[in-house]
């Protein structure tokens, strides 16, 4: 607040008074000091008129922002608004895009196939070669990448309907939107997804363009925009609205988050709002604490007359003007009242504020359900669990994306009764990655795959193989990198052998050369399972 206003000159002097606004072109007569008081003009502000323009979402888009708009929409369940609420929040909120992002790519989705051999005749080529098919198809669809940007959708949204289009590059899905579509009923198990062919109305007013869009949809888009123009798809209930096509279920996907199509955290939105508005505040209340006024009282002889007559009052407040007009953040008032400014809060220190401020930003996530200490971190005590939580809540997607890969597999799955090929998306995320990889490399040394470990570290079974007969049988690295012997790089022989050699020299030389690097006491736990009064303490011992 950089300018100085010389505001504030109201002096009564016997029958003389001079306020501000006709200052000083010229002096009101009064007779009586009660014709002032009856002169003075009260212009009353209350508190909503101080805070009616708090918070920066409002002004972006008053109405998405608003608390009460937002709280109809979800108490209507009006899926149109909360939808587009979630796109705004998403967009302008940097705490509501982290949540989505932070569940949405948790999961690495790792995968893998399986084939399962139900006819001993079936000869190992074809098994092959259909393996390579498999891989092929999930390699050029792109699964990490692909079902990464589906769940993203789906929690910003509430659900994600598309349509498989078969091209030269493999199965590739068409996203519709999820305003024109709905789904009432299941088939084989699966969502059947009906269609409203006024999109291409609402969407292409132009009729050259819409027909060219239809063309780009796949033929059933027109033939049900026909029967749309046709009349023929009427209302089939009460409360319907026409155009409902019903699509083909085998081409058709719906995932969702929670059951329900609505964004799985609107009910973070109304915090969010309030957060805002209380950071508008905080911030108020500092800038507020730069202001300064700085008062001159008139003195008065002992008959309550001024000493100084307006003109040198005038010249008093001038001079204070001029002295601080390069001030910032403060006015002047010149009066002979006295002037006492009074708080409101008993409490008003900075510690209690910017708890207050805290206590809001904790509601937030605690209504999403994340720990806070994800994003901000300062302890690590039941972190793990809340990961583990938000793991839980984002599985039945998972299982949605494992049946959907099988479908993508039918090229290959032509006769199950003999050779089926399944796909399943590993539990491993950005947080469990490593110690599943460690998980699996044990389960190697009992005769379990010797792909998984690679796997939960982000590899492909096609670049493992690749890899694999490269390293082996081009480059002949197996005869040149000979790893230590163990039980699960010596074939039965071998293993027998060594295990004779070990027990006529005593048997225990690998325990001496494991237990040799054994110190006393208990094993130090890893820096995240340690918990935050262990951490102190070394930190004070250092």
């Amino acid at each position: 607040m950089a300018e100085i206003r010389a505001k504030g000159f109201n002096i009564y002097n016997g029958s003389r008074l001079e306020e501000e606004e006709h200052f000083p072109t010229g002096i009101q007569k009064f007779n009586s000091p009660q014709d002032y008081y009856n002169k003075i003009r009260l212009k009353t502000q209350t508190l909503d008129d101080a805070i009616y323009s708090l918070g920066d979402l409002k002004k972006g888009n008053p109405r998405l922002a608003d608390k009460a708009f937002v709280l109809q929409s979800i108490a209507n369940h009006d899926l149109d608004a909360m939808r587009e609420i979630s796109d705004y929040f998403y967009k302008i909120s940097g705490i509501y895009a982290r949540i989505l992002r932070y569940m949405a790519f948790m999961y690495r989705y790792d995968w893998y196939v399986t084939p399962y051999i139900n006819d001993d005749k079936i000869k190992s080529e074809k098994v092959l070669d259909n393996f390579k098919t498999a891989l092929k198809i999930l390699d050029s669809y792109g699964v990490k990448k692909t079902l990464g940007e589906i769940a993203l959708k789906v929690l910003r949204q509430g659900c994600y309907y598309g349509y498989k289009v078969d091209t030269s590059n493999g199965v590739v899905l068409q996203e519709l939107p999820p305003k024109y579509c709905r789904s009432r009923f299941n088939y084989s198990n699966k969502p059947a997804v009906e269609f409203n062919m006024k999109y291409f109305d609402d969407s292409f007013r132009d009729a050259t363009l819409r027909m060219r869009m239809l063309k780009l949809f796949p033929s059933e888009f027109l033939k049900g925009y026909r029967l749309y123009k046709a009349g023929k798809l009427a209302p089939e209930f009460q409360g319907d609205t026409n155009g409902w096509y019903l699509l083909d279920p085998t081409m058709t996907v719906k995932f969702t988050a929670n059951g329900e199509e609505y964004p799985a955290f609107i009910s973070v939105i109304p915090l969010l709002i309030d957060l805002d508005e209380a950071q508008a505040l905080d911030k108020k209340k500092t800038l507020q604490k730069l202001l300064k006024v700085v008062i001159q009282k008139m003195p008065m002889d002992k008959n309550g007359e001024l000493i100084f007559d307006v003109d040198e009052a005038q010249q008093l407040h001038n001079n204070a003007v001029n002295m601080l007009k390069r001030a910032i953040g403060v006015d002047v008032l010149t009066t002979f009242a006295d002037v006492t400014v009074e708080s409101m809060n008993e409490n008003n220190s900075s510690t209690a504020q910017a708890d207050d401020l805290k206590k809001v930003e904790r509601q937030v996530y605690n209504e999403a359900g994340v720990s806070q200490l994800q994003f901000n971190t300062d302890g690590n005590i039941a972190l793990q669990k809340s990961i583990l939580n938000d793991e839980a809540t984002m599985y039945n997607l998972l299982l949605q994306f494992e049946a959907y890969l099988n479908e993508l597999l039918k090229p290959v799955n032509k006769n199950v009764k003999k050779l089926e090929y399944r796909v399943q998306l590993l539990t491993t995320t950005i947080y469990n990655y490593q110690e599943l990889a460690k998980l699996y490399k044990e389960q190697t040394q009992l005769g379990y795959s010797k792909m998984l470990p690679q796997i939960a570290l982000g590899q492909s079974q096609s670049s493992i193989l690749a890899n694999a007969f490269f390293e082996n049988d081009i480059l002949d690295l197996v005869s040149v990198f000979i790893p230590p012997m163990s039980s699960n790089t010596m074939n039965a022989d071998a293993l027998q052998t060594h295990n004779q050699t070990r027990t006529k020299s005593g048997g225990n030389a690998d325990n001496k050369t494991q237990d040799s690097d054994n110190k006393p006491g208990r094993k130090e736990l890893k820096e995240d399972e340690k918990s935050d009064k262990t951490i102190a303490n070394q930190e004070s011992m250092s």
